[in-house]
């Protein structure tokens, strides 16, 4: 028994992630992961767990307990000690979308394809396959070690442009599409989760009348209805579609984009496959992860 994590209350959704499970896409499973992944990292480090254990991902206020042991609890990579029956009180997200909630050992959830993260469209992983709710218990893993101190500190700036590399459907395109899709703002909609997160503002020109062949999709591409609304498919996208993509944001600047309240701002800047991969390599040493992962 390592003990577990009762949730007593929230103000909104919750579930729990992990570092994804990639490698199932030829299951109609998509890698899945955090939304944010610096904030995953920074969670785990500052309990001594793997970048990629289980955690929770909060979108709102979370009241929790710890039962069975005492606990080194991190938000967001704010770390401190909870006693065995204690509760407490995580706050709202105030400047981003999410917040982490990292335990020393992980939570315990069983491995489903490979990951413990939760897939809601697939009602997959996770507690049960669904969101918590008040009253849940998750069990709890043993304590792997003290925190990572040597670890360099995780950046995150949700304010920057957010880089792309277009293409690959640029022939469905008007010839103003790519230059009104760098060159406009955007705001984060309401109507975003996981799946995609859709962008208002200037509608994206294209003659493509829904007739493209459906080809496999992937984190960050950029998808352009047929009304000229840009969507930005997330961790939990569709593993196929047939909207034309006009550019894909890097994998350095996915938990740069989808820290983003609706209403905030969002700008585009348009780099080179180079720029792209050498992006990530540096972006990937100070997250600890290789660059497979």
């Amino acid at each position: 028994m390592n003990g577990w994590l009762d949730i007593t209350g929230m103000g909104a959704p919750v579930t729990v992630q992990d570092g994804g499970r990639p490698g199932q896409m030829h299951h109609g499973v998509p890698a899945g992961g955090p939304l944010v992944p610096e904030l995953l990292v920074a969670a785990n480090r500052a309990v001594g767990n793997p970048r990629g254990a289980a955690a929770l991902e909060s979108y709102g206020r979370l009241a929790l307990r710890v039962r069975g042991r005492t606990a080194r609890i991190s938000v967001d990579g704010r770390s401190f000690t909870v006693a065995d029956g204690e509760t407490f009180t995580v706050p709202a997200p105030e400047s981003l979308a999410v917040r982490y909630i990292a335990v020393d050992g992980g939570i315990a959830v069983p491995e489903v394809l490979g990951g413990r993260g939760t897939l809601l469209v697939a009602n997959l992983g996770g507690h049960q396959g669904r969101a918590l709710r008040p009253g849940d218990s998750l069990p709890l893993g043993a304590s792997l070690g003290p925190p990572d101190a040597q670890s360099p500190e995780v950046r995150l700036d949700a304010q920057a442009p957010v880089r792309v590399t277009p293409g690959p459907d640029l022939e469905r395109f008007d010839s103003t599409a790519l230059p009104l899709l760098v060159g406009s703002d955007f705001t984060v909609s309401t109507v975003s989760d996981r799946v995609g997160m859709r962008l208002r503002g200037a509608a994206i020109p294209h003659g493509d009348e829904g007739t493209g062949t459906s080809r496999p999709m992937a984190r960050g591409a950029i998808q352009v209805t047929l009304s000229g609304e840009p969507i930005v498919l997330g961790p939990d996208h569709p593993t196929t579609g047939g909207y034309p993509l006009i550019a894909v944001v890097i994998r350095a600047d996915w938990g740069r984009l989808a820290a983003r309240r609706p209403g905030a701002h969002v700008r585009f800047a348009s780099v080179s496959v180079e720029e792209a991969r050498e992006a990530w390599s540096h972006r990937a040493a100070e997250l600890g992860l290789s660059m497979e992962r």
